[in-house]
């Protein structure tokens, strides 16, 4: 049998393809045409009988291939792998996406099947990194279907897959998992919310009242464990909230409830949670002030981050309560605001390093100011009724309802003369 032919052997050349760039570079690669013909379109055109002139160098048929200087290393390249058996059997052949990319763009300009659905074939199985992703973007979408199956797995989801994963990561986001999961919850969440928020790109899920139902489904579940671990709290000594594994449950209920309201704001159903807070608020204060040991400092911080937000809520017309209730909340969650947070700011100042216990100095304005809202949206007689006990408080400096106050005494001194305009003018029509 003859020895296989190898590219470069001048002995057993019959064809010379002379790579040339615009800038200068010359290069004489000798090759054989039978082999050039079989793996090329591009070259069986050049050396077909059809072909108008026919250039000869070194006493062989010469093609000239110009191409530019950033691709000259993978002309060549395709031509070594002229003389390579391709048949997936070996898989080092590309050296990386970068490479088989320019690889795969010679190999559709010289018409060369075999190489470019080996190609293909390689960079649709291979990880990318994001750059190389960004290449393939940028390259491959204008070179035909062929190709196609590189960027199947940038294509767009149907509808019903993308609400088969949301639903799916839902559930498991509030499934209230071990803690050994929570790297997993976490990058749960995270992705729930970029699902649905609008940024660059419009959200991947619009949320329909189907969705709608079944978060507020999850929430309900969450908070009925919830509810049933309260009710263990008061039925139980004061001192079985100290169990680790019980405190470890309940600041996992309260941190998934305080990313739930960014959820639920975004899909604005806060009333779900709004709702199921507001009658377990007695109840919660109730195993907080029963406990008032330095391990529960870390889940009263946790309390407060959920407070803050359903008060929001409530204090910005978000979610609509009758008065009674919003009283009822100002009542209860007031005392217990003001006595926490001289407790966290006393554990911050003698352990700088205690970062369990950190909190945004912007929650407790925020929390300051929803409080002034929903005081300032109630009847005169209850908002003095808070406002006196506020003034006879020894922790008047916070929540500083000072705003209330003064629009409180502005409102009541003007207000006879106000109502009697209004009955002055009801008459007159």
């Amino acid at each position: 049998m003859d020895a296989p032919s190898k590219i470069g052997d001048r002995s057993t050349s019959d064809v010379v393809v002379r790579l040339r760039t615009l800038e200068g570079r010359d290069e004489w690669i000798y090759c054989h045409s039978d082999i050039l013909v079989e793996k090329s379109k591009y070259f069986a055109d050049r050396l077909s009988d059809n072909w108008p002139t026919c250039q000869i160098l070194d006493s062989r048929n010469c093609v000239e291939v110009y191409c530019q200087e950033l691709d000259f290393d993978h002309h060549v390249n395709v031509l070594r792998l002229f003389y390579v058996v391709i048949d997936g059997s070996v898989d080092d052949l590309w050296n990386g996406v970068k490479n088989a990319l320019g690889i795969l763009q010679v190999g559709i300009q010289l018409g060369c099947p075999q190489i470019v659905t080996a190609c293909v074939n390689y960079l649709e199985a291979v990880p990318w990194e994001e750059s190389e992703e960004e290449e393939i973007l940028r390259i491959i979408p204008g070179m035909g279907s062929e190709v196609e199956p590189i960027l199947a797995r940038l294509q767009p989801v149907n509808l019903s897959a993308i609400r088969g994963i949301f639903i799916s990561t839902l559930r498991f986001a509030l499934s209230s998992p071990p803690s050994l999961m929570n790297d997993l919850k976490s990058s749960a969440q995270e992705q729930l919310e970029y699902m649905v928020t609008e940024d660059d790109d419009s959200p991947l899920l619009i949320a329909d009242d189907d969705i709608k139902s079944e978060v507020k489904d999850c929430v309900g579940r969450l908070f009925s464990r919830f509810n049933n671990l309260l009710e263990v709290y008061l039925c139980e000594p004061a001192e079985s909230f100290g169990e680790a594994e019980k405190m470890t449950l309940f600041q996992s209920y309260l941190a998934d409830f305080s990313w739930a309201c960014q959820l639920l704001s975004k899909l604005e159903i806060m009333r779900v949670l709004v709702n199921s807070w507001v009658d377990a608020s007695d109840k919660i204060v109730a195993i907080m002030q029963s406990s008032p040991t330095v391990e529960m400092i870390g889940i009263k911080l946790k309390v407060v981050e959920v407070v803050a937000k359903v008060l929001e809520s409530i204090g910005y017309g978000t979610v609509i309560l009758p008065t009674t209730k919003r009283l009822h909340m100002v009542k209860i969650w007031l005392p217990f605001v003001r006595i926490t947070k001289p407790l966290i700011d006393s554990v911050m100042t003698s352990d700088d390093d205690s970062l369990e216990f950190k909190i945004d100095g912007e929650l407790w304005q925020s929390l300051e100011s929803t409080f002034v809202s929903i005081i300032l949206a109630l009847p005169s007689v209850n908002q003095a009724e808070i406002l006196t006990e506020w003034l006879e408080n020894e922790h008047i400096r916070y929540p500083d309802l000072t705003e209330a106050f003064e629009v409180w005494c502005y409102r009541s001194k003007v207000a006879n003369r106000r109502l009697a305009l209004i009955e002055g003018g009801h008459c007159a029509l």
